[in-house]
C-alpha cells in the first residue's frame, strides 16, 4: 500500500513561493507543491483561521520556518 500512496504524492520538495507571495510565501508554496490555484489555498487558510479549525497561524509559521 505504501508504494501506491507514494506514487500519488508529488516527488518534489516544498519550498516557499517567492514569485507569488503576500507574506512569507507559504500559501504560494503549498499551491505550487499541490498544483492548485494559490487563491484557493489562501481562501482555505482564511476560512480555517476564522472558523477556528486547528491552528492555521501556528502551522503557517512552522511551515515558513521549515521550508527553504
Amino acid at each position: 500500500h505504501r508504494g501506491f500512496i507514494m506514487a500519488l504524492l508529488p516527488s518534489r520538495t516544498f519550498t516557499l513561493g517567492r514569485s507569488n507571495r503576500k507574506v512569507l510565501g507559504v500559501c504560494s508554496g503549498l499551491a505550487n507543491y499541490f498544483e492548485v490555484d494559490v487563491m484557493l489555498v489562501r481562501i482555505v487558510f482564511v476560512l480555517a483561521t476564522l472558523l477556528g479549525v486547528g491552528a492555521p497561524v501556528l502551522i503557517y509559521l512552522v511551515a515558513a520556518l521549515i521550508a527553504d
